[in-house]
């Protein structure tokens, strides 16, 4: 063994060695953020909150009708006439709400307001920190000892897709955006990943096949694993939004919101919040989902001949574009708003996993080369 296959062999083992530990801490991240929801929903400063955040709102629901009393007022006109004085109002401009918009705020996160269930929050956010770093210095060990793009299979395309998925969610933190109900879903995502991709997906260090020594192994898979990881951030928002919009019918139809399940649901953002956040992540990659196809298409091009050969791989592609047009077509539909379009966004990500998942292991093709 010459000095070069010594060196990628140990840079191999490192970025194994770091994935693993990255786990371990992912682990930590999601006891933590368990915690959170645990002591958060249990403790009566929680309890001492809803009833703040209760008050508050019937305080703005009376603040609400003082303001259209007002603005009716302001509406009305009126107009001098030979026999006297007629009082006119003036048309009211009707904008259309979401759906799922019934005016109710969002919830006060997962740690309920309570200083323990925070806490817990932030060492679950501080770990997932340094998992991310980890898990990010594996892929870079990965692409060390490959000498090329750390994509080139489905292991090394999990464990990239996680590491930018956790990033986006740090990210999105970073912006001070409240996300961090996503923390929990986020590590047991990450975890069941990297798991799957060492036990079942995992291919030792070597050179891909002379189709796939292309810079677009850079452009396309890049995007691809981003495109993905918004996705999949956009699905998580999109199934709460499910349950907190049927908690939110259940509420108005005068039906008993309490008990632990409620509970829940009380500390999750609204479920206008909720469709409004996996709407804009959707729309938000969309073009680059559309990039990738047409940058896969160009490769296909430098690499087989052809632009378009309906392979499973690029006819499941379009589909998910597909879905996800869509679905954005729906949301500009007043038909198609709240429930309807978050399932039609389910079935869109759903198909993307099948893209990577099911054509991948059970469907042989010309990408049959990246194997597991």
């Amino acid at each position: 063994m010459n000095i070069a296959a010594a060196v990628n062999e140990n840079f191999a083992n490192y970025s194994n060695y770091m994935i693993r530990s990255a786990m371990f801490v992912y682990a930590l991240a999601f006891l933590a953020h368990l915690a959170e929801w645990v002591f958060g929903g249990r403790s009566k400063v929680a309890v001492q909150s809803a009833a703040l955040t209760e008050e508050a709102r019937a305080e703005q629901a009376a603040a609400e009708a003082a303001e259209t009393a007002r603005k009716k007022a302001a509406q009305q006109v009126t107009v001098k006439t030979a026999g006297g004085t007629v009082t006119l109002e003036r048309p009211t401009v009707v904008t259309r709400a979401s759906a799922s918009d019934r005016g109710m705020e969002d919830g006060p996160g997962a740690a309920g307001g309570d200083e323990k269930g925070d806490l817990y929050g932030r060492i679950a956010v501080s770990f997932t920190v340094l998992a991310w770093l980890l898990h990010a210095g594996g892929v870079a060990f990965r692409a060390a000892s490959v000498e090329r793009a750390p994509w080139g299979n489905m292991y090394e395309f999990s464990t990239t897709f996680g590491a930018v998925a956790v990033g986006m969610y740090l990210l999105l933190l970073a912006l001070r955006k409240n996300v961090r109900w996503i923390g929990l879903f986020l590590t047991t995502s990450v975890l069941l990943d990297l798991g799957l991709a060492l036990s079942v997906l995992y291919t030792s260090s070597e050179q891909l096949v002379p189709a796939l020594h292309s810079y677009w192994l850079w452009i396309h898979v890049s995007c691809a694993i981003i495109s993905g990881a918004i996705f999949y951030l956009a699905a998580v928002g999109t199934l709460l939004f499910l349950f907190r919009d049927h908690y939110e019918v259940a509420v108005a139809a005068g039906k008993d919101g309490n008990g632990r399940w409620g509970d829940i649901m009380r500390r999750l953002p609204a479920a206008a919040t909720l469709d409004k956040f996996a709407y804009r992540m959707n729309a938000l990659v969309f073009p680059l989902w559309t990039f990738t196809i047409i940058a896969g298409a160009i490769w296909a091009q430098a690499a087989w001949g052809r632009y378009w050969g309906w392979d499973p791989k690029e006819t499941w592609a379009f589909i998910t574009w597909v879905a996800y047009a869509c679905y954005l077509h729906a949301r500009a539909t007043a038909g198609w708003k709240g429930r309807k379009a978050a399932y039609l966004a389910l079935v869109a990500f759903a198909c993307f996993l099948w893209n990577y998942y099911g054509v991948n292991i059970f469907v042989s093709g010309k990408h049959s080369y990246a194997g597991v």
